[in-house]
């Protein structure tokens, strides 16, 4: 078996991990114990794309138990658990091509190893291999029955492929499940993101100026948390709704501008590039700390910030000092990248259990129905979201309300007024 992963004696404390995750994950576990029996992807080859973490490798072995061939490679240089790639390998026979650290060469072949597998179902975490069938390893396009694509950045991505007509295969955005952005995106990202950021920096987040960029659902989160821990929180926002929805919510909102001049942390999640540039940080007070929880670490313009800078150095792991010629010092967390998975563990798997759940099952609905599906961005089918809603409401020990028959009759009816 090939594959390129750090150290295969790892593979011990890898296991231990992936079993400590997947007792938060009972969802998936449900799924899981159906593949088994069901093998709904037998005889399909599956590509994944994403982050190599404890959660991540408790879908892989869904998949394989569901029938599929599976292989995966990281969706970030950084987001590798070294340990969870080795246990992939040699405990559950699933090749693993990804390195906590690789260099963006070792990246590139990481994503062209996985295709050239030649998979049926690919899945993606910002669209990067969806990227490279369309642009370098177009003679594979005609194996693919279909995509899924867990981010927003990447659903932005692919929905710019179908826009311009050059999507060559349906792709279902798992990202815009209810019980993915409502929870993965707000309950996850907020507390693992804080979670990085205090590993990296080990400082007080009471009392700070947090500033968070960008107020999509990832944003939200993240600024409830970071109040919830008693930072003063700044919103900035292109999109009027969301900037008065913030402001509705109890946050203060300005242009990145006047908010460069007085935070403490700074954390972009837009999925966008370059929202924190060189004159933002020159505005920046002595000792600023800078982070980013989007997908691409485009989000903050490191390379503007070197220009600036008179010196570097790293001060601590995961934590850059740019000294500018002004003498003010910005530090940068994990080179812009995601903080959450880079200084910490990323998501916790209460979190993951539903967003991979929504993964397993959209690759089963590729497989039963992809060949009918025409060229593109599709929403998850709203039966597979409820069902892990009340899945995940059923493991909690949670009873919930149902419709009466006069209650559905009424709701179904256009006759029955005052």
């Amino acid at each position: 078996m090939y594959y390129d992963i750090k150290d295969i004696n790892l593979a011990d404390s890898g296991l231990n991990r992936i079993e400590w995750a997947f007792q938060s994950m009972d969802v998936l576990k449900t799924i899981q114990d159906e593949f088994e029996k069901e093998k709904p992807l037998e005889g399909k080859t599956v590509g994944a794309c994403l982050h190599v973490t404890t959660e991540t490798a408790n879908l892989m072995v869904t998949l394989k138990k569901g029938g599929a061939d599976v292989y995966l490679c990281a969706s970030n240089p950084l987001s590798t658990q070294d340990d969870v790639a080795a246990a992939l390998v040699k405990h559950y026979g699933i090749p693993v091509f990804a390195v906590k650290g690789e260099d963006r060469d070792t990246y590139y072949k990481h994503l062209n190893a996985v295709l050239d597998k030649k998979p049926n179902i690919t899945m993606d975490d910002g669209a990067d291999l969806v990227s490279l069938l369309h642009s370098e390893r177009k003679e594979l396009t005609g194996n693919i029955i279909g995509s899924t694509e867990e981010t927003t950045t990447g659903v932005i991505r692919l929905k710019s492929m179908e826009k311009n007509n050059v999507l060559a295969f349906p792709v279902i955005a798992v990202n815009d499940a209810y019980t993915k952005h409502m929870f993965d995106n707000r309950y996850g990202t907020g507390q693992s993101t804080i979670d990085g950021i205090i590993r990296a920096t080990n400082r007080l987040i009471a009392g700070s100026v947090f500033v968070v960029c960008g107020y999509g659902w990832c944003g939200k989160g993240l600024a409830s948390r970071a109040k919830g821990m008693g930072a003063n929180v700044v919103v900035t926002e292109v999109d009027p709704l969301k900037a008065l929805e913030a402001v509705m919510d109890g946050f203060r909102v300005m242009p990145i501008e006047e908010a460069a001049k007085i935070g403490d942390f700074f954390c972009t999640v837009t999925g966008d590039m370059h929202v924190i540039r060189k004159e933002h940080f020159e505005l920046m007070k002595d000792g600023a700390i800078v982070a980013n929880s989007g997908h691409f670490d485009i989000e903050i313009d490191v390379r503007g910030l070197k220009e600036i800078a008179a010196s570097e150095r790293d001060i601590r792991p995961f934590v850059r000092e740019y000294k500018l010629k002004s003498g003010n010092r910005v530090y940068l967390l994990a080179e812009g990248r995601l903080v959450n998975l880079s200084a910490a563990e990323g998501h916790p798997s209460a979190v993951m259990d539903m967003s991979f759940a929504n993964q397993a099952l959209s690759a089963k609905y590729l497989v039963e129905n992809g060949r009918s599906l025409d060229k593109r961005v599709y929403k998850i089918p709203d039966e597979i979201d409820y069902r892990i809603a009340a899945l995940k409401l059923k493991a909690m020990g949670i009873e919930h309300d149902e419709l009466t028959g006069e209650q559905r009759k009424y709701l179904e009816s256009w006759t029955i007024g005052t």
